[in-house]
């Protein structure tokens, strides 16, 4: 086994430990222990660092594979989630997060080896269009999860099931995050795209084209749910739907073809 491998597979623990210490004290009136659950998620996210660090820089290149992506995409949650969680009860977030991001690490362990794509550093237009691409995803795919956990409380509240949201922030703070997630995200895939219109040549290519048109679809059920709550008041499974559409468009949009080249077509 290869030190990228044992990185990896010390992540997944790590994750799985801080995941279980989470769950195990879910609906507990004083939560999860934090610093049991962040000193082994801060672990995780170094484990997770290095082994990535060893597989996405080779040489004086660039291993962006849909494998690493999906690495650093995890890697960036887990570490927002974890350092948000110091200041707001995020405990429906976190496991979610850890688990995903450790059981990712433990398919990295036992995947195969794909082909490697690599993206040269010296290419800087790409290079920071690909990251702000990547920062955008990251943080969309947050107020996903955030919205979720909006229903979720809204949900409970309605059915007058106080002791399954003591353990969770405000209704209203939760809201209030998600949106401001949400029009943050909006405004990095809007630059995105317009960086990719302006500087890329091969962004509207037929190659590409499917991923751009998927990529505007995105952006505009985005703008349409920040529209609609500011303007009309729109909020609860109305927004988790077109927020969980939008992301879903987005990830078919980023991973979709590259999952088919990499792993479907030999």
């Amino acid at each position: 086994m290869d030190s990228s491998a044992i990185f990896s597979f010390s992540a997944f623990s790590c994750y799985l430990i801080a995941a279980i210490a989470v769950i195990a004290r879910l609906f507990h009136p004083k939560g999860p222990n934090l610093k049991i659950v962040l000193s082994f998620a801060c672990i995780a996210i170094v484990f997770h660092a290095m082994g990535l660090s060893s597989r996405l820089f080779v040489g004086d290149q660039i291993n962006f594979n849909l494998p690493n992506v999906i690495a650093l995409v995890s890697l960036v949650i887990s570490a927002v989630v974890s350092i948000t969680a110091i200041k707001y009860k995020l405990n429906l977030l976190l496991p979610v997060a850890y688990v995903f991001a450790g059981l990712w690490q433990l398919s990295l362990v036992v995947l195969p080896v794909t082909e490697t794509i690599s993206l040269s550093a010296s290419k800087m237009a790409l290079v920071s269009h690909i990251t702000l691409a990547l920062v955008a995803y990251c943080i969309l795919v947050i107020a996903n999860l955030y919205a979720f956990q909006v229903t979720y409380i809204n949900q409970k509240l309605k059915t007058k099931n106080l002791a399954a949201v003591n353990h969770l922030p405000p209704l209203m703070q939760v809201e209030n995050q998600l949106f401001m997630i949400l029009a943050t995200g909006t405004l990095c895939l809007f630059i995105s795209d317009v960086t990719g219109f302006i500087f890329l040549d091969s962004f509207l290519d037929k190659s590409y084209a499917h991923k751009t048109v998927l990529s505007l679809i995105a952006l505009a059920l985005y703008c349409v749910t920040l529209w609609g709550h500011f303007k009309q008041g729109w909020r609860g499974h109305k927004v988790l739907l077109l927020i969980t559409s939008a992301t879903l468009i987005l990830t078919l949009s980023y991973f979709g073809s590259r999952f088919v080249k990499e792993f479907l077509i030999t």
